[in-house]
């Protein structure tokens, strides 16, 4: 199924480094007359919200939290919603509508099976990024996605035509790897590509393309999930209006599954 990271739910809920929704671990199976299907949630506060290396809540705290319905023949649909912060002296300019709003929500759907008994599983589906309260819609748009995962690695792109702040094509393109180790303290590993058709785009600067990466450390602990996790890109500040937002940082979260 589609997650923020293959990481646990709380690194994916904090980095969401570009591969897509948190899932919660723990299911309630409805059934009836109409097809079975399993229930989840999941609860995080994190220390910043950070989007393919981009800090979305302005290197504050962010409270996160999504509910999913897993269907019969790996079917799948849920929301996932953030508390984000776009508080910079752009936000007054006309150009930049789709800045203002407090809330992200992310709407999903999507079709999710191992392939064989081999380790191998496949995952796709559609992804829309809605803003409520954007004086504009130019923070809204679609995706669509797939990856393909082999035991805890996993690769995946993702696909916009017309991404945020009217940018317009853009493609992702991502590396997942995740263990455990000693204690059960779970290793994440993450790289991303993104590609942007338009020069700048949602950029200030005449950058398409720049990397995304994170390395995260991760524990179970009194049934929540606590992480710490190291989030960066390639970018300047000067690519970001002159803030900080893409500077490598670190990243607290704790994250909690229903």
């Amino acid at each position: 199924m589609l997650t923020k990271k293959l990481l646990p739910a709380a690194v994916a809920a904090t980095l969401v480094a570009g591969a897509g929704i948190t899932r919660a671990q723990d299911k309630v199976i409805v059934e009836g007359d109409a097809m079975p299907f399993e229930i989840s949630a999941n609860v995080t506060l994190t220390s910043d919200y950070r989007f393919r290396g981009i800090s979305q809540s302005d290197e504050s705290v962010a409270i996160q939290g999504g509910f999913d319905a897993e269907f019969a023949a790996g079917f799948y649909a849920g929301v996932w919603g953030s508390t984000v912060d776009f508080d910079t002296n752009f936000n007054d300019s006309e150009d930049f509508d789709g800045l203002d709003g407090s809330l992200e929500l992310d709407y999903y759907a999507g079709w999710a099976s191992d392939l064989g008994n081999n380790g191998l599983g496949i995952d796709v589906g559609v992804l829309y990024y809605d803003y409520p309260g954007d004086d504009g819609q130019e923070g809204d748009y679609w995706e669509v996605y797939g990856s393909m995962s082999w035991n805890d690695l996993a690769v995946g792109v993702h696909y916009s035509d017309d991404y945020y702040a009217e940018t317009d094509e853009f493609w992702y393109v991502y590396a997942d790897y995740g263990f455990s180790i000693f204690w059960d303290l779970g290793i994440g590993l993450h790289v991303g590509y993104n590609m942007l058709e338009e020069d700048g785009g949602f950029l200030s600067s005449d950058e398409d393309a720049y990397f995304d990466y994170s390395v995260s450390l991760s524990k179970e602990w009194v049934g929540v999930e606590w992480a710490v996790a190291w989030v960066g890109t390639d970018l300047d500040d000067d690519d970001l209006f002159g803030t900080d937002w893409a500077d490598d940082t670190v990243v607290f979260s704790v994250s909690k599954s229903f």
